[in-house]
């Protein structure tokens, strides 16, 4: 289980100004949940998810991930096998010269013993149908390839929850429907469901999600299923986000 309370971030600027980017934020995500996040720029998204695994530190309040908490240095190994983070530009976090190598890298780090390393490796080289690109170079991969590397790299780890922040902004159509059907699998796969988070600007993304959290100004402006939400067309368009066509029409 996830479970914030009274999160709040602020950024200051070569130390004289500060700015409020997260501000109070309380909610828990059970496991199982597929929840989807949207919001205006600026509204906290990306440093919401940033939050999580300990990459941003609270200035004040609690982020627990299974009862571990960001804020205790000894435990950020253990919350980060937890909740894998892919971002919105898979190149930021590739660093690998092939793709297996890129699969296997994290493994090493947690000392994974080479047998088994090699079975997760072979095995998430066919779940995420990059097989035939093992000895690839990542950056001889298309965007669609490399964000598919990007999660295959993240789910060797075996984590819990998966946040994602628009992992589908930058492909084109054929790529972005391939990596959200993906998304969907993993959460529905019965031998080791991942609790999801994406982080989406596209509206038909998210009201195929259990529950939809909209954030303004650093707040939750609402937390419902999706259809619920989007049927609040005019508080939505108020702060620049546009619910589905079939919402805005009835």
């Amino acid at each position: 289980m996830i479970q914030i309370e009274n999160l709040s971030f602020t950024y200051s600027d070569e130390g004289t100004v500060s700015r409020t980017i997260l501000d109070n934020v309380s909610l828990t995500i059970k496991p199982g949940e597929a929840v989807a996040i949207m919001g205006p720029n600026g509204s906290g998204k990306t440093t919401f998810a940033r939050c999580l695994n300990g990459l941003l530190l609270p200035a004040s309040g609690t982020v627990l991930i299974d009862g571990l908490d960001t804020r205790d240095q000894a435990q950020l190994p253990e919350i980060r096998r937890k909740i894998g983070m892919v971002f919105q530009n898979p190149d930021n976090q590739i660093v690998s010269a092939t793709v297996e190598r890129e699969i296997a890298f994290g493994l090493e780090n947690l000392g994974v013993p080479c047998a088994e390393m090699h079975e997760i490796v072979d095995n998430m080289l066919t779940e995420f149908n990059l097989q035939h690109y093992r000895l690839h170079a990542p950056h001889y991969l298309s965007g669609g390839e490399k964000q598919r590397l990007a999660l295959a790299a993240v789910m060797a780890m075996r984590p819990r929850y998966l946040a994602l922040d628009e992992p589908t902004s930058l492909l084109d159509p054929k790529s972005r429907a391939d990596i959200l059907h993906i998304i969907k699998q993993l959460h529905c796969r019965q031998n080791h469901p991942v609790t999801t988070l994406l982080i989406t600007q596209f509206p038909d993304e998210a009201l195929h999600a259990d529950r939809l959290l909209v954030f303004h100004n650093g707040r939750i402006l609402m937390d419902d299923a999706p259809a619920r939400v989007f049927s609040r067309v005019d508080e939505l368009l108020a702060i620049g986000l546009e619910p589905p066509l079939e919402f805005v029409l009835k």
